[in-house]
């Protein structure tokens, strides 16, 4: 049996990401998506920040939402395909979402900022760095950060990066070096398989490690309102986890919840973080979007594990087009086991792939670094998709 209130003693900076169907389901007729948003919900949330914020404790909000406010108020049917209507829903949502949040924190004397993220502030490490100050100067001036996606300039198709933000939750809590994630949804926690349709479900209060068989879990996604089921949440959970940050996911209805949850109820299902925390660099080189793949033997692998640079003699194959200080994925044998900043492009690697170091220059030109990789911008890649 684990003692909550002893793993959380220690939690100083929390992330709560608040689900849209927490946001608007109360009184809302549940087949449509786009619902008003419940005021009385988000002041609960912004009592509960406050008393937080009287302990010492530092908070930040991701809160979904915006794309069905604004449907409801621009009067279109709910989920429609085109994504322009969506990136129009969202700008229109977004600026009714934060004043209904800064409505409700200011009741307890508290600033709010908006901040919002697209998948480039974890690949753009300049971006990711600014973001990471931005945030952390917020909180020493006592303002609430809330983040979402920002849908209305997204290129890809909206939500299908982020997955109703529990993917970019946990990258911003993982940013930050937050000691807690708190996923809101309209659902008790993980369960052993779907409840709205298996009575007989049992819920997992507490996930040591996440294996394929808890991933299995997953399903597929269980609100009709907002696109992260628990399959996303898993894996955030697997994201923090890497980052050394514990993730709890429990149901908004219950009263007061993040207070129980971060004063050791067992409410909600619990994932452990590994004992094992991987440096920031690392973490932001892994959660990076790749430009190319680098394709190496099985030698050059087992060095990399080993903690080494990669060198151009266990190069096989390129693929994509890519810069020097781009991201790339390394593969062998088929599979994805790391990725890493590379010193050349992908042109200059199709011409030096299998060759040893000492003939860089002769091919080339010149030489640039005696290595594709070097070592401490590699990131060994855990399973996160």
């Amino acid at each position: 049996m684990i003692d909550r209130e002893q793993f959380f003693r220690d939690v100083n900076k929390i992330v709560i990401k608040i689900g849209t169907s927490s946001i608007t389901r109360k009184g809302c007729d549940h087949t449509k998506e786009n619902c008003n948003i419940d005021p009385a919900f988000m002041e609960s949330i912004a009592a509960q920040v406050s008393e937080l914020r009287k302990q010492g404790k530092e908070v930040i909000l991701v809160s979904s939402g915006a794309i069905g406010v604004g449907l409801n108020e621009l009067g279109i049917a709910p989920k429609p395909r085109e994504i322009p209507i969506r990136q129009a829903a969202a700008a229109v949502g977004q600026s009714i979402l934060m004043q209904d949040w800064s409505r409700a924190f200011s009741r307890y004397g508290m600033k709010v900022a908006q901040m919002l993220l697209t998948y480039e502030f974890y690949s753009d490490r300049i971006t990711y760095l600014n973001l990471r100050n931005s945030i952390s100067t917020l909180l020493e001036y006592g303002v609430v950060p809330i983040i979402n996606e920002n849908d209305c300039t997204c290129t890809n198709e909206i939500e299908a990066i982020f997955g109703d933000n529990d993917k970019l939750s946990a990258m911003v809590a993982s940013k930050i070096d937050a000691d807690l994630l708190i996923i809101l949804s309209d659902i008790d926690g993980l369960f052993d398989r779907n409840p709205k349709t298996h009575s007989d479900a049992k819920l997992l209060t507490l996930i040591k490690k996440i294996t394929p068989e808890i991933e299995s879990y997953g399903g597929d996604p269980t609100s009709f309102k907002g696109v992260g089921g628990m399959r996303t949440k898993i894996k955030a959970a697997k994201i923090c986890s890497m980052a050394g940050c514990y993730v709890v996911i429990a149901n908004s209805d219950v009263g007061d919840v993040i207070l129980k949850i971060v004063s050791g109820e067992e409410i909600g299902t619990l994932f452990l973080a590994e004992r094992h925390i991987q440096k920031n660099r690392a973490r932001w080189i892994i959660l990076a979007r790749a430009s190319g793949i680098v394709r190496v033997d099985s030698g050059a692998k087992a060095a990399v594990l080993r903690k080494n640079s990669l060198l151009p003699a266990g190069v096989v194959d390129v693929e994509g087009t890519f810069d020097r200080g781009d991201v790339v994925k390394l593969e062998c044998e088929g599979k994805i086991f790391a990725k890493g900043i590379t010193d050349y492009t992908s042109e200059e690697l199709i011409k030096i792939k299998g060759t040893h170091t000492d003939q860089i220059e002769s091919i080339l030109g010149y030489n640039n670094y005696n290595n594709v990789i070097k070592k401490e911008n590699i990131g060994i890649l855990e399973e996160l998709n």
